[in-house]
């Protein structure tokens, strides 16, 4: 099986904004580009996440690869995965062991986002409700009805 990689070079263009010319920024300077606190980055570095190179004097200085390696661990903590599931993503090496990883959190994504879809479609039907009790419109109450199941019934949402 083969596959194709395709590169955003807008993402690239945008993640190169900025870089000095020496190819490299601080920790600092990559802190304030992601809005986090440095300690943040070092931690990471700790867990094995990050492996800035190191310039005299011992201060670390972050490529353009390690832009990409922020804005992954970023990702990958918005959809949910904890920083040792992200460590052991970045680390394997068999392309099989990696979708194995990411399988599980695809369903749990998956899971959620449906969740988080009928919450809002409850949320909109409350907005677009004009009665003076929405809970007791049939609209508001429709949009409920997946809710109503049995806790062990299989869907979006169910048990939770």
């Amino acid at each position: 099986m083969s596959s194709i990689c395709f590169v955003d070079m807008r993402a690239m263009v945008r993640l190169n904004v900025g870089m000095k010319s020496s190819g490299s920024m601080s920790i600092g300077e990559v802190a304030e580009r992601f809005g986090l606190a440095t300690h943040v980055l070092r931690h990471w570095e700790s867990m094995g996440l990050l492996e800035p190179v190191r310039a005299a004097g011992g201060r670390r200085r972050y490529t353009t690869d390690d832009l990409y390696r922020v804005a992954i661990i970023l990702r990958a903590k918005e959809a949910g995965l904890g920083l040792e599931d992200i460590r052991r993503m970045l680390a394997v090496r068999r392309p099989a062991e990696r979708r194995a990883i990411l399988e599980g959190h695809r369903r749990e994504l998956t899971e959620r986002i449906a969740r988080e879809r009928a919450s809002l479609r409850m949320i909109e039907a409350a907005l677009d409700c004009d009665h003076e009790d929405f809970t007791r419109c049939p609209h508001f109450q429709a949009v409920l009805t997946e809710r109503l199941a049995p806790t062990g019934t299989p869907g979006p949402g169910a048990g939770r």
